[in-house]
């Protein structure tokens, strides 16, 4: 199946890159900055007002503000900065508040999966997926949920690379051999 556009005969391959998962680092991470936000809304709701001077109490919502801003809204938003995305042709690391980085591996290219838990991971069902492409450092997937299903997902996905990219040397190599007859060579 192809599609053809407007401006010419511009074919696109009916296997388009579909995504496979969307991840994040395990939600666990958001409990401690949780606590502490419950803390300072019951601690500042029970201090407000039973201070002796007014300059105090507006102190202690300034607190209050500084203390949910560092220790609540920056883990989120951390948290929510830190996505990575399976497709059926690369994995996207996307990360970063200020400065965001995006980095990608092809499946086709090939690559070691290895699953690390910690006790606490293995509770959850979650664990850092240690990504080797031969590069200086692993690149990895830190405290994704269901990592032992996200490696058997890696590895068929880079097995089926590996078989379609075989398979389109395979017709490349037949289609060159039938054009040097054809030239008679």
């Amino acid at each position: 199946m192809t599609k053809a556009t407007g401006h010419g005969q511009d074919e696109v391959p009916a296997s388009a890159e579909r995504v496979v998962a969307g991840l994040r680092p395990h939600a666990r991470v958001l409990f401690w900055p949780t606590v502490v936000l419950v803390g300072v809304f019951g601690a500042t709701g029970y201090l407000y007002g039973s201070l002796p001077e007014l300059w105090e109490n507006a102190a202690l919502v300034v607190g209050a503000v500084i203390i949910v801003v560092l220790f609540w809204l920056l883990p989120l938003a951390t948290w929510l900065n830190r996505r990575y995305t399976i497709t059926t042709r690369r994995i996207i690391f996307r990360r970063g508040f200020f400065v965001r980085t995006r980095q990608e591996l092809l499946h086709s290219r090939g690559y070691d999966v290895t699953v690390r838990k910690t006790w606490l991971q293995s509770l959850s069902r979650s664990g850092d997926v240690l990504i080797n492409a031969g590069l200086e450092h692993p690149l990895v997937l830190r405290d994704v949920p269901n990592a032992d299903l996200v490696q058997q997902v890696l590895h068929d996905l880079m097995e089926a690379s590996q078989t379609l990219i075989g398979s389109r040397r395979l017709e490349q190599s037949a289609v060159g051999d039938q054009t040097a007859v054809r030239n008679g060579r």
